[in-house]
């Protein structure tokens, strides 16, 4: 049995130490335990699995620690192209929506467009953004963009830094210059879900230098299983705090280490699901479709409305994976049908646009 979660690890990239430790822990406690009734001993393998993995993923979901001073500091580190820029937009709305009034910072003044992308990012989500320049030092802009944001009044400041292809000195004394100018309270390491084991040795050489209190993975809803997060978060000691997982700026999710364990071990992930059938579907809306579905008098328009908000879910196939035993009939569906059900929703929706106003109400 162990020999299967060495091996289901392994193959989600987690590190092969981490992984040699982790099946010790699990033989030590499976080994002597009594066999509970009504439970098979394989099912209880695999409940001290999933509770091993939980722990070693951070056990309790870890928030963001903002206390003290306002405005309050999160710094955004990582290599190049881990997806910084983008993550401070995300995790900038996502506090917005905790009513807090974020200030953003671009401090990357290396790449081509970093300040650009950030600038845009915050027009797009409405938010106050720091007039960096590519002229300035990134000590500068951060220690002047403190001042800003406390003159704007905003609670939380997102300073996005500058990356390397690898880690090398001068990144390193620049971050640390900027870490000792604003006292950051949070230093959050962004890495990208499929990197492999790079990913651990980076993570390591930042925590050295900057002591990192987090970190974000991004690209969770590609086909890693995220187990580069593991191995992060057992060499740096630092939790994982949000993963990415879309293109959208919204999609960004706080990290819950129960719910990725069971997704790990393919067990599904309803709570997930629950969040984000109630970000995007009214109550209120349900219940007046439910009425009418009662009367008989729902009608076509109404049946669009409702495949509009199953797309606001995400993809068939996202939500497919967070039901509990369904994981399996993706690949099914996917051979039946030659292509996703995504497909004839469009194709029904768009029968539905070229009906006249009569036609839909009186189907």
């Amino acid at each position: 049995g162990l020999r299967e979660v060495r091996l289901a690890l392994l193959e989600a990239d987690v590190n092969f130490k981490v992984v040699k430790d982790f099946v010790e822990s699990v033989r030590e406690k499976c080994l002597g335990q009594e066999t509970l009734k009504g439970v098979s001993p394989a099912q209880q393998v695999v409940k001290i699995v999933h509770d091993e993995l939980v722990t070693l993923l951070g056990g309790e979901t870890a928030g963001l620690q903002l206390q003290g001073r306002e405005p309050a500091v999160i710094m955004l580190v990582g290599l190049q192209g881990s997806g910084k820029t983008t993550s401070a937009g995300k995790i900038a709305n996502l506090l917005r929506k905790q009513k807090m009034r974020p200030y953003l910072v671009p401090a990357d003044v290396y790449r081509p467009a970093a300040i650009d992308q950030l600038t845009v990012l915050a027009r797009q989500l409405d938010m106050p953004c720091f007039p960096s320049t590519t002229e300035m030092k990134p000590v500068d802009i951060a220690a002047a963009a403190l001042g800003k944001a406390r003159e704007e009044q905003a609670t939380v400041l997102l300073l996005d830094t500058a990356g390397r292809l690898h880690v090398d000195e001068p990144l390193m004394e620049e971050l640390s210059a900027i870490k000792a100018a604003v006292r950051p309270q949070e230093i959050l390491f962004v890495a990208d879900a499929m990197t492999g084991q790079d990913a651990v040795t980076v993570a390591e050489a930042f925590n050295e230098r900057l002591g990192l209190t987090g970190v974000v993975l991004t690209k969770m809803d590609g086909d890693a299983r995220g187990g580069a997060a593991l191995s992060i978060r057992s060499v740096t000691g630092a939790p994982v705090k949000f993963v990415g997982v879309g293109e959208k700026l919204s999609e960004m999710e706080v990290f819950h280490p129960d719910r990725i364990a069971g997704r790990i071990l393919g067990m599904g992930d309803v709570l997930t699901l629950v969040e984000k059938a109630q970000s995007a579907i009214n109550a209120e809306e349900a219940e007046e479709l439910a009425r009418k579905m009662r009367k008989a008098s729902f009608d076509l328009e109404d049946f669009r409305t409702q495949m509009r908000r199953i797309k606001k879910l995400g993809s068939l196939d996202s939500i497919l994976k967070l039901i509990p035993g369904l994981g399996g009939l993706r690949e099914k569906l996917a051979e039946a049908s030659g292509a996703m059900p995504e497909k004839e929703l469009a194709r029904t929706e768009a029968i539905i646009n070229s009906m006249t106003m009569q036609e839909r109400r009186n189907p």
